[in-house]
């Protein structure tokens, strides 16, 4: 139950949900574009956060988990797979301690199960200061609304959106009892900026949704006078080289932006964790601090226009990156 990407038809869909690095996401906008090309990390706190990631047992969750496990954090994995947590508790476990790492078996769109992983996390880490959504799917299904399974449809909003909401609810309500309060990422994708996804419409209508949930969620925690000690922000990976997205480079044009567009996930893991670290730290000082004002959301975004952009120019021009992923069936899909 990891975060999906998928095949899209046109470059715009592609770069949908990826624009800025670090910048103040205003309520009630869509996230505003940034040109800057800093790849540098900031420079990292010596303190260790308490993290919990959902559907972190493969691909970006994991790379994300593993990342934070480096950095000197401890970190609750989840799935809905309780096999698949074992074994990647195991695995990390193996490499970072015993005492760093634990896994939760929770099916983040059931409210039950959203309340036991909070719970559950808070046990193991004493203080929840991170929380990731990361959890989401496309039910591995690429194609026509008017042809998808309503089971399917159904998997799709629950997951992505449903389950969003929940681990917000829950984490958020953890975060405001704590002396140094907390902060939640949702994971945005493809259809964020609300451009259109062809062959997976539930999945980018549900992560259309995720700007305006951040925002509305954010302006209830001012509005509760708690904004000074928990927030709600988005991470946006750009495109992953997961199980999801790999399912849906059957077309020339997905084979063609995946090979060009897509990274492996510890590419932008290593982007966006050092930035989530920093934005705690600082969030932190402020919620302990004697004048404590509200925190502003913040949109963290790996892939920016101007590197797809980029990225597109140097594949026309000089056959960059063809055939880096999967195999191509042309130079150029739209001749």
């Amino acid at each position: 139950m990891e975060k999906a990407s998928g095949g899209q038809q046109r470059a715009c869909v592609w770069c949908a949900s990826s624009s800025s690095s670090s910048e103040p996401a205003e309520p009630a906008e869509h996230p505003r574009d940034e040109t800057g090309l800093d790849d540098s990390a900031p420079p990292q706190p010596s303190r260790s956060f308490g993290v919990v990631i959902t559907g972190s047992t493969k691909g970006i969750g994991l790379a994300m988990a593993r990342t934070h496990l480096a950095l000197g954090d401890r970190v609750v994995i989840n799935s809905r797979d309780a096999d698949r947590v074992q074994a990647s508790v195991a695995e990390l476990k193996a490499e970072f301690g015993d005492d760093n790492v634990s896994g939760v078996a929770a099916n983040v769109s059931l409210a039950q199960d959203a309340k036991l992983l909070a719970k559950e996390a808070a046990e193991f880490l004493g203080e929840i200061d991170v929380w990731v959504n990361n959890a989401g799917t496309n039910g591995y299904y690429y194609g026509s609304l008017l042809d998808t399974d309503t089971d399917i449809m159904s998997e799709i909003i629950e997951t992505n959106l449903l389950g969003s909401m929940l681990c917000c609810r829950e984490a958020l309500a953890v975060m405001r009892d704590q002396e140094g309060g907390g902060l939640v990422f949702n994971m945005d994708g493809a259809g964020s900026s609300g451009s259109p996804t062809p062959r997976f419409a539930a999945y980018g209508a549900t992560k259309a949704a995720i700007p305006q949930l951040t925002s509305s969620i954010s302006a209830e925690l001012k509005s509760l006078d708690i904004a000074d000690k928990v927030s709600v922000h988005t991470l946006s990976p750009g495109m992953v080289t997961t199980d999801l997205l790999m399912a849906g480079a059957d077309t020339k044009v997905s084979k063609f932006f995946i090979n060009i567009l897509a990274e492996t996930p510890d590419k932008p893991a290593g982007f966006l964790v050092p930035r989530v670290r920093s934005l705690a730290a600082e969030a932190q000082e402020g919620a302990r601090g004697m004048q404590r004002k509200p925190q502003k959301s913040v949109y963290i975004k790996f892939l920016t226009d101007v590197k797809a952009y980029s990225a597109m120019m140097r594949r026309v021009l000089l056959g960059e990156n063809k055939d880096r992923y999967v195999p191509e069936d042309s130079y150029l899909p739209f001749l």
